[in-house]
């Protein structure tokens, strides 16, 4: 379990905010030595800074239904037009920590995958060293979420029941949430998908997984009953509603205003770190299994007739190849196939959002950076994407 965190902002963005003639005393303008004969342009309250410059935020989406819908803990994806009934359904798993939030950290590379025709599925998880217990509730949680869609189908898409009943049943994983699917595919033999798309995936031991994972236990012992009366602490672990929206609200995205059950999600998000820090006070050392009794695992059980391998150009953490040494031996033995395709793009690739960059009244280099990288992750993204799917119709061709 590698510990994947999703692409965050520019450290050097700082967000203008409106200041009383009191608060602003002290800014550069009033500095007896300050010669400026270009004043910036003064940012609005929607705009970030840098060096005094507006710099343009993601901008507000307009309100509007979410792409998916919610039923018990899972996601649902379904096709964006409402004739094209689904191809099959696709289980989706993300990786440590971002998996627990797919509707922020995973929503652009799922409507991809759902605009090629399929059904997605998302089953969030908690962060726990435990991975068989995480992937058997994850089994246990998609399969309630799936005859529930197969006892009311999805009226908002226009599916019913009948539209879902034979469809096949393929997986996405990332990075953890790889290990988790294929966790599954070995724990199971019955109601496992036909074919498994594997991305980024990594089996490393706890102390590579949490870089010096063996001084941080002794560490958080001593400073957790500290970390536990303080009021910063207390703000984390009972931040309310108003809180989150004023995070939100400062990171530009506001996805609360079409989906209020958001804030569950995200109050989820921060109740891992406490959760994951516990578990190291209380002296776990490892994850359960460990990496090389999943390996033994593997070679002997999994079960899934088809898999393809996704590994990515500049992953220094990735282990495909290792996997694939892994695998091949075991699916040619039950009759399955294995491919396995290298693409362009990072670990956090499958993370990376389609969020609009609007530029300011002045065009910065710090803009034309921005979106330059934003157009080669997404195209990334894409191509991932189209992959998997093209990969998938081969298997079930329609």
């Amino acid at each position: 379990m590698a510990l994947l965190l999703p692409p965050l902002p520019l450290h050097s963005l700082r967000l203008s905010t409106s200041l009383s003639p009191s608060s602003s005393s002290h800014g550069r303008n009033h500095h007896p030595h300050h010669r400026s004969h270009v004043r910036p342009p003064k940012p609005s309250p929607r705009m970030a800074s840098m060096d005094g410059y507006p710099l343009a935020l993601p901008s507000v989406p307009p309100r509007r239904r979410p792409p998916y819908v919610r039923r018990g803990s899972c996601l649902v994806v379904p096709p964006p037009s409402p004739a094209r009934k689904p191809s099959a359904v696709v289980k989706f798993l993300g990786g440590a920590f971002v998996g627990a939030v797919p509707e922020l950290t995973y929503s652009h590379f799922m409507e991809l995958l759902a605009r090629e025709g399929f059904l997605v599925v998302s089953v969030p998880y908690d962060v726990t060293f435990d991975h068989e217990r995480a992937a058997k509730e994850v089994f246990e949680r998609f399969h309630s979420c799936l005859d529930s869609l197969l006892d009311a189908g999805i009226p908002d898409a226009g599916l019913e029941p009948s539209d879902l009943s034979r469809l096949p049943i393929f997986s996405v994983g990332h990075s953890n949430g790889a290990l988790l699917q294929l966790l599954v595919g070995s724990y199971f033999s019955e109601k496992i998908p036909k074919a498994n798309a594997v991305i980024s995936f990594n089996n490393k031991p706890a102390a590579e997984a949490v870089p010096y994972f063996e001084q941080l236990g002794p560490m958080v012992s001593q400073v957790m009953p500290i970390m536990e009366v303080s009021p910063v602490y207390s703000m984390a672990r009972n931040a309310s509603d108003d809180a989150w929206k004023a995070l939100l609200d400062t990171a530009g995205t506001l996805i609360q205003e079409y989906d209020q059950e958001i804030m569950v999600s995200l109050n989820k998000f921060a109740d891992q770190i406490p959760s994951v820090m516990n578990q190291v006070t209380q002296g776990i050392s490892e994850f359960r299994p460990t990496p090389s009794e999943n390996r033994q695992l593997f070679k002997k059980s999994y079960s899934v007739p088809h898999t393809l391998l996704v590994k990515f150009s500049d992953d220094p953490i990735d282990e495909t190849d290792l996997l694939e040494d892994i695998l091949r031996p075991r699916v040619a033995s039950i009759g399955g196939s294995i491919e396995k395709v290298t693409l362009s793009g990072t670990h956090l690739t499958p993370c990376a959002q389609d969020l609009q960059w609007q530029v300011g009244p002045q065009y910065t280099p710090a803009d034309a950076v921005a979106q330059s990288l934003k157009s080669l992750s997404l195209n990334d993204t894409r191509v991932l994407a189209r992959t998997i799917a093209d990969w998938f119709k081969r298997i079930n061709p329609e």
